[in-house]
């Protein structure tokens, strides 16, 4: 018969100090149990959808209305690609404007969101035994920003974010994501921000206002990609690079790309899975969002 340190032992724990997993267990109750939040991946496009109305922002207000309200976000972002991995552990994190060439009205947005040095620190012990640095310089990029301000306009939902490894590989990023599952039936609400389709040397500005606007090989590396989330072939999804030259087109970095596979690795076994904002834009970007839960 187990104890409870064996308990622990099993749960990867076992190494740390009894003072150690008593700061744990008060993280953990912190946040309080909740009924298991959905996981979400939105397709975040131009940092203008911020400051716009159009149908993706419908698509993220549709979304955030079927959710439960969360007590703390997690969002993994294609835009803090660092060596390591890092959360930030600020109680204020700042508005970054990390893009150039948009009207003062972008560069004039405020999310005044709260940070959570205590979440941080429950998703540091939830990633063990993956050193994460807390991180107290970044802040929240435009790709948490420009999206989560269309699911809580208020402000009202303390934000962290986690930053992606730039030495690790998808299989990597999957496992690791799968350590924070725990995660969801404490009220945290995890999401991954970027983009499937996400080639900005393509893109064709001149029909960047164009409905579902697609090359054919992004048309295509879109609809591939989709039918192994919707059939949940995940293996086919963290191995991209063997997919089709349309989804190498499609993929040409692994920035955007990554969140994704972040998303996937928290879904269970039961979860539904679907998509919404699923369209092209510009030629050479997609907007395809997924809620998982």
């Amino acid at each position: 018969m187990f104890n409870r340190r064996d308990f622990l032992k099993l749960l990867g724990v076992g190494a740390y100090s009894m003072t150690q997993l008593s700061d744990l267990e008060k993280m953990t109750s912190a946040l309080g149990t909740s009924p298991e939040m959905p996981v979400l991946f939105l397709g975040h496009g131009s940092p203008m959808n911020a400051i716009e109305e159009n149908q993706f922002v419908s698509g993220f207000r549709k979304v955030a209305a079927t959710l439960p309200k969360p007590n703390l976000i997690i969002c993994i972002s294609a835009h803090w690609f660092t060596k390591g991995t890092k959360v930030t552990a600020m109680p204020n994190p700042p508005t970054i404007h990390d893009f150039g060439g948009f009207p003062k009205e972008l560069f004039d947005v405020q999310y005044p969101a709260k940070g959570s040095p205590e979440g941080a620190k429950q998703t540091k012990e939830a990633l063990h035994p993956t050193l994460v640095e807390l991180d107290e310089t970044w802040g929240l990029d435009h790709g948490a920003w420009s999206v989560i301000k269309h699911l809580y306009p208020k402000a009202d939902v303390p934000v962290i974010q986690l930053s992606i490894d730039y030495m690790q590989g998808p299989r990597y990023h999957y496992e690791l994501a799968q350590r924070l599952k725990t995660l969801r039936s404490k009220g945290v609400l995890i999401i991954g921000s970027g983009n499937i389709v996400h080639n900005l040397g393509l893109v064709d500005f001149k029909n960047f206002d164009k409905d579902n606007y697609g090359f054919d090989w992004a048309v295509e590396a879109r609809e591939t990609v989709n039918a192994h989330l919707l059939n949940g072939n995940t293996e086919a999804l963290i191995n991209y690079q063997k997919l089709s030259k349309a989804v190498q087109l499609a993929v040409p970095s692994p920035d955007h790309y990554l969140p994704l596979i972040y998303t996937l690795g928290l879904k269970g076994k039961t979860d539904k899975l679907e998509l919404f904002n699923d369209k092209c834009v510009a030629g050479s970007l997609s907007m395809t969002s997924v809620k998982i839960g």
